[in-house]
């Protein structure tokens, strides 16, 4: 997708499988019926995972490190299913890019499936933009994947950021809290349009129609649902295209809304 003189480009590591009505309580076995393009034979919700890669002239920026090279079995009790990773590094060879051509790393948040191939990045020279409020509560990030060691990788280049900070030529920090205690979206201006990367602030399109709908593992349910609806509002301007990592095979898409007032996810392309 070309904005200006920007170029971005989706970059798959793997996904994963969520029990839809233990990832999202609030929904019913109807809403799944309705939507059941989401899931996969065995009734799960898809969850892709991967980065965006963000290209400015001979630059790149990428924005999360996908899950890493992985294969974890579904948990019992809880409604993360199996999850398979490792592709991300092939694909962005396939782009022309190796880590050593990523100058930083912009991290929605810390969980596991956005921090797996970090260290390589760190290694290879990159920084890491991390909001200021999700450094500070790092403690909480070992019950989501992330490990001490990950942590500790991700220290030698670190850079906290705050709210409306230009990290990028045209990239900046959009604090979106509730999924974790400082998550962060981005938004990339160009050529007149933007685009959201909205992290997981949502997980499946089903959220757009419906924001209020927060996901079991949010750090403050009613904190997300408010800055999902304010997401939600942002998308459905004029020029603004939205990327969900999660969202499987329709990722980049714009928020629409009918006479009633109720919106939905359209899917574009690339």
């Amino acid at each position: 997708m070309q904005l200006g003189d920007t170029k971005v480009t989706y970059v798959p590591d793997g996904a994963g499988q969520l029990t839809p009505r233990g990832w999202l309580p609030d929904t019913t076995d109807e809403v799944w019926a309705e939507h059941s393009a989401y899931l996969d034979a065995t009734g799960n919700l898809v969850a892709s995972m991967g980065g965006l890669l963000v290209e400015h002239g001979d630059r790149a920026l990428l924005i999360d490190a996908g899950v890493g090279p992985v294969h974890l079995p579904a948990r019992p009790g809880t409604p993360v299913g199996e999850i398979k990773g490792g592709a991300l590094l092939d694909n962005l060879a396939r782009l022309g890019r190796t880590p050593a051509g990523i100058e930083a790393v912009a991290v929605t948040h810390l969980h596991g499936d956005h921090v797996g191939w970090s260290a390589r990045f760190t290694e290879a020279g990159a920084v890491h933009f991390i909001s200021a409020p999700e450094w500070e509560h790092r403690h909480l990030a070992e019950e989501h994947g992330v490990s001490a060691e990950v942590l500790a990788a991700l220290e030698p280049g670190l850079r906290t950021v705050t709210d409306g900070e230009e990290i990028f030529p045209g990239v900046r920090v959009m604090l979106t809290p509730g999924h974790t205690a400082g998550h962060a979206a981005y938004v990339i201006t160009g050529g007149g349009r933007r685009l959201i990367a909205f992290g997981d602030a949502l997980h499946s399109p089903v959220q757009i129609a419906h924001p209020e709908w927060s996901a079991a593992v949010d750090h403050d349910a009613r904190q997300s649902a408010e800055f999902r609806r304010r997401l939600v509002e942002e998308m459905a301007e004029p020029g603004t295209t939205g990327f969900g990592v999660h969202f499987a095979d329709v990722v980049f898409g714009r928020v629409l809304r009918d006479g009633a007032g109720a919106t939905s996810w359209e899917p574009v392309d690339a």
